[in-house]
């Protein structure tokens, strides 16, 4: 029996990465900044997402209608396997353990990019103007626990986000301490990609590099602090943030994490045509937001030969909103159900 969507019904949308997973309730009357409850579980508190959903609804009052999840792994015939957590999910199996009337995933980045449009401007931090063109394609780049990629093209008024998997593509270096950097992660990987370097992931293997190579001391404290450590990435890119002088090995780590960070972000505005502007989005460009003003992501994001000034054209954004994600899905499933019926089963 068909049903048509009404104000009282009500969405479930979530943000599932490599480390955490968002999850946030919403009235179909609502705009994706309206969230009737939001919670955050680390992911390794669960052996898979069933689990974790379980949990939270057995916390909720409120039985969702549908769900919309945004998942960093791309997304086949309403399924995923994420690519840097070991969960499996499918759009049909949520519709039939929990009994929703529809269940949509879709990739992280097609999430992040479908935010754009609801950034204000106390969510955006700005490292270039530019001169963007109206209604032009948008590009998203984030790094966090992996490197995501995705874009945004307009059908009138419309916005249509796309999803992309280019933080998998061959890391191509652009200097020669880059290449002994590739030279490194091939004796340790057979495809050393973009994440396997400019990402959560990818911020030790460079920090490692630069002091197996000699090209740094490592204090002891910071020693310590990594032999402690759950996760190096944050560890790092604090010690570079505090600029103590015997920081220095994390303060050139994360500088070549910027730049190419800065390179591969301009790699994807020429692929794309992101004359709308590029958003820099994920986990840990907001927490260095200081360096990225430094002037070194923009140098390397225009330098592009013939094209430099074609990029410099593109306005370039800091995504500092960590909800980006669940507010793209949440505006993802909230139109679905405004703007269709749903069939039982439908997903």
């Amino acid at each position: 029996m068909s049903k048509t969507r009404q104000d009282t019904e009500t969405l479930l949308a979530g943000d599932i990465g490599g480390t955490k997973t968002n999850l946030a309730l919403f009235k179909a009357g609502d705009d994706a900044r309206q969230a009737v409850q939001v919670r955050t579980f680390q992911n390794d508190n669960y052996a898979d997402f069933g689990l974790l959903l379980e949990s939270f609804l057995a916390e909720s009052s409120i039985q969702p209608d549908a769900v919309s999840i945004g998942v960093a792994g791309p997304v086949f015939d309403g399924a995923v396997e994420l690519t840097n957590l070991d969960w499996h999910i499918d759009g049909r199996q949520l519709v039939g353990r929990f009994g929703f009337r529809g269940a949509w995933l879709l990739n992280d980045l097609q999430a992040t990019a479908r935010s754009v449009p609801l950034m204000e401007d106390d969510d955006l931090h700005e490292l270039q103007a530019g001169k963007p063109t109206a209604r032009g394609p948008v590009a998203v780049i984030a790094p966090g626990t992996g490197l995501g990629e995705g874009y945004l093209t307009w059908r009138g008024d419309e916005a249509l986000a796309h999803a992309g998997e280019g933080g998998h593509a061959d890391f191509a270096p652009r200097s020669p301490l880059q290449d002994e950097l590739l030279a490194y992660l091939r004796k340790q990987f057979d495809h050393v990609s973009y994440e396997r370097v400019c990402s959560g992931i990818g911020l030790p293997h460079i920090y490692n590099f630069l002091r197996v190579s000699k090209r740094g001391e490592e204090p002891y404290w910071l020693q310590a602090e990594l032999e402690n450590a759950e996760d190096a990435t944050p560890v790092i890119v604090e010690a570079a943030m505090r600029a103590k002088g015997d920081a220095q090995l994390a303060q050139d780590a994360v500088e070549l994490f910027i730049e190419v960070l800065a390179a591969e972000a301009g790699n994807l505005a020429l692929k794309v045509g992101a004359t709308g502007g590029v958003f820099v989005g994920g986990g840990i460009p907001p927490r260095i937001v200081s360096l990225l003003d430094g002037g070194s992501f923009v140098r390397h994001f225009n330098d592009k030969g013939r094209y430099r000034d074609y990029l410099a054209r593109i306005p370039v954004q800091v995504m500092l909103n960590p909800e980006a994600a669940l507010l793209g899905a949440a505006a993802y499933g909230l139109d679905a159900l405004r703007n269709k019926t749903l069939d039982e089963g439908e997903r």
